[in-house]
Order: structure tokens, then C-alpha cells, then sequence
């Protein structure tokens, strides 16, 4: 799995013109499904989507977490995270997850979140034409990989 997390003030999901879902403080996140996917990669990201600690504290310190701030969190679906550009100009998407299996491992996404969070995540519509409006903060933009751990 990919993640693209954006610490925002606020941000919202809009599909056809209504919104799907909206948080104010809190993480946005884009989340990439691949083939090669299974439970320990939902385990392991939602664990860390929800523990790192990216939210400031008195002292101005990213030592708190989105369950320490009650933050919201926003759940996109974006198999282009899995675009490969090696060849032409027209990306390849083949290592995404068919929606078969991508819809499943985000729908689980959601509840492992909520779980943890104690919260209801909010999210967009799987495999719809989504508008995302936000505003970062800071900006804090980080990008997680499941299959490459130690680089990301």
C-alpha cells in the first residue's frame, strides 16, 4: 500500500457536487492498493496513520499524534499512486490493485482507522470522479510505502 498523509486544516471530498466527507483538523491521506497487498500492509499503515506524531505541541514540537489532538481524518482511494512513468508519456497503472480486490483492502482501511481513532473516518466515494479541496498545514506532506518500510 501508498499512502500520500497532508496534515490540513481542513479537507473535503466532494463527488458530483455533494460532499462525501469533510474534517477539520486532522489528515488527509490518498491511498494506493497494489496486487501484491494483503492484511499485515492495512495493520501496519493504519497503525502508523494514526500514531505519528506530526501535530504540534505547547512547545511547538511535532510530538503529537492524530488520536492526541482528536483530529479527523479524510480517506481517499487513488490508485494513481501506483503510476509507473518509465516508458512514453502515458502512465501505466498495472501494479494497482483491480478494484475487486483495491475496494475490500479500503473499505478495511476505514474500519481499522475508525477503530483505532474511535472515531468514524470520513471518505471519499471508491472509483468515483472526486474533488478534494484542503488547506495544508505547515505543509507536512509525508509519503509511506508498506513494501519499503525503511525508506519511507
Amino acid at each position: 500500500m501508498r499512502a500520500v498523509i497532508q496534515r490540513v486544516s481542513f479537507a473535503a471530498c466532494h463527488v458530483d457536487g455533494v460532499e462525501t466527507g469533510a474534517i477539520k483538523q486532522g489528515l488527509l491521506v490518498l491511498l494506493g492498493v497494489e496486487e501484491a497487498d494483503g492484511e499485515e500492509d492495512a495493520v501496519w499503515l493504519a497503525a502508523k496513520i494514526c500514531s505519528m506524531r506530526i501535530f504540534s505541541d505547547d512547545q511547538g514540537l511535532m510530538n503529537r499524534s492524530l488520536q492526541d489532538v482528536g483530529g479527523g481524518l479524510l480517506l481517499i482511494s487513488q490508485f494513481t499512486l501506483y503510476a509507473q512513468t518509465k516508458k512514453g508519456n502515458r502512465p501505466s497503472f498495472i501494479r494497482a490493485a483491480k478494484p475487486d480486490k483495491a475496494k475490500p483492502m479500503y473499505e478495511d482501511m476505514i474500519a481499522r482507522c475508525s477503530e483505532l481513532l474511535g472515531q468514524p473516518v470520513q471518505t471519499g466515494i471508491f472509483g468515483a470522479d472526486m474533488k478534494i479541496s484542503l488547506e495544508n498545514d505547515g505543509p507536512v506532506t509525508i509519503m509511506m510505502n508498506t513494501k519499503d518500510k525503511e525508506n519511507f
